[in-house]
């Protein structure tokens, strides 16, 4: 009985996450400002580093890197996902993008988790500049990189447009996917 009261518990609050997401692509009343995301985001690219060297490995090369430190998924059969974050190019913060993602399906939980996409070419940094919002899985070729691509990934086998790489994931929903998520720049509050 305790467990039946849990997992009801799990699905309201998933509910409660999900459902302005999915009604709502915009940015939320309280977004975060440039001084926060950017702390946020950086905080978030030291623990990748200290986690993937391989992550580490990649930043030195790569054009820029678009970091999302904290995304919140939540989920009952339709889903949503909503997270903001930073591109960087070097030390400096270059523009602020929200993440935005709806799904539909077999699915119920929470969850939260942040992801890195280091833009390896200028085919990919121009590609996200020039675009009105990216999504996830049309244009530049990305990679989703796993526990197994990242032991045999290095500057000289880095051969596509851009490489994500997802951390930090807590909670009740069983897997992530990037692929489908919008990236759009953003202005927020300074």
């Amino acid at each position: 009985m305790i467990a039946l009261r849990k997992t009801i518990v799990s699905l309201g609050l998933a509910l409660l996450v999900a459902a302005p997401i999915v009604a709502t692509t915009g940015a939320p009343a309280l977004a975060a400002t440039k001084a926060e995301i950017t702390r946020d985001a950086d905080e978030a690219l030291q623990t990748l580093y200290r986690t993937n060297p391989a992550a580490e490995a990649l930043a030195k090369s790569a054009k820029a890197v678009l970091i999302f430190p904290e995304i919140v998924k939540g989920g009952f059969i339709f889903g949503g996902a909503y997270g903001e974050g930073v591109l960087k190019q070097g030390v400096a913060s270059v523009n602020y993008y929200n993440s935005v993602s709806a799904s539909w399906g077999l699915q119920a939980g929470a969850q939260t988790y942040g992801y890195a996409v280091f833009l390896m070419t200028d085919k990919a940094l121009e590609f996200l500049d020039k675009t009105a919002g990216w999504e996830l899985g049309v244009g530049p070729t990305i990679v989703v990189v796993n526990e197994g691509i990242a032991k045999n990934l290095s500057t000289t086998t880095a051969k596509d447009d851009a490489y994500a790489f997802i951390f930090d994931q807590t909670g009740l929903m069983a897997g992530v996917s990037i692929e489908g998520t919008k990236v759009t720049k953003f202005n927020p509050n300074d």
